[in-house]
């Protein structure tokens, strides 16, 4: 199964977003604190991210927690830094991908923990300052699933 990974995630809808699509493709999703916005249940609800109970999600209070629980499968950071495009990685069904939160991206220190080739980018145009959060996973997420033919779990 796919892992999505969100740093510091700060906008609620995109999170919900995220939520859902992880749902429908059967992704777990992991989220990095501080998140950006309170987790409790009415919360959850008033800002969309009702879809929770529909997928796995996890969350751990660093970046090291997160690694240790993932350790044994290759990660991904995608970032505006990466030197390679998305769709030239080749991801297997067990992959992570990581996404920095929507105001700061990936922090330099973490981006630094990736060679190179497991930086990936998402193209645009040069005038683009980047692309909404969701639609970046939604991007990434269904490449890799494409890639392993769009697999089902048990």
């Amino acid at each position: 199964m796919l892992q999505i990974i969100l740093y510091t995630p700060q906008i609620p809808p995109n999170t919900g977003n995220i939520i859902r699509l992880c749902a429908n493709s059967a992704a777990s999703l992991h989220l990095i604190e501080p998140i950006g916005f309170s987790v409790d249940e009415k919360s959850c609800r008033r800002a969309g991210l009702d879809y929770q109970s529909l997928t796995n999600v996890i969350i751990h209070k660093n970046w090291d927690s997160c690694k240790k629980m993932l350790s044994g499968r290759h990660i991904w950071a995608i970032t505006k830094f990466g030197k390679k495009r998305y769709d030239h990685a080749r991801f297997s069904r067990d992959d992570a991908l990581l996404f920095g939160s929507e105001i700061n991206g990936l922090p330099k220190n973490i981006r630094k923990e990736f060679t190179q080739c497991h930086q990936l980018f998402l193209p645009m145009q040069r005038e683009s300052r980047s692309l909404n959060l969701s639609n970046s996973v939604a991007i990434c997420l269904y490449e890799a699933w494409r890639q392993n033919d769009f697999f089902v779990s048990n």
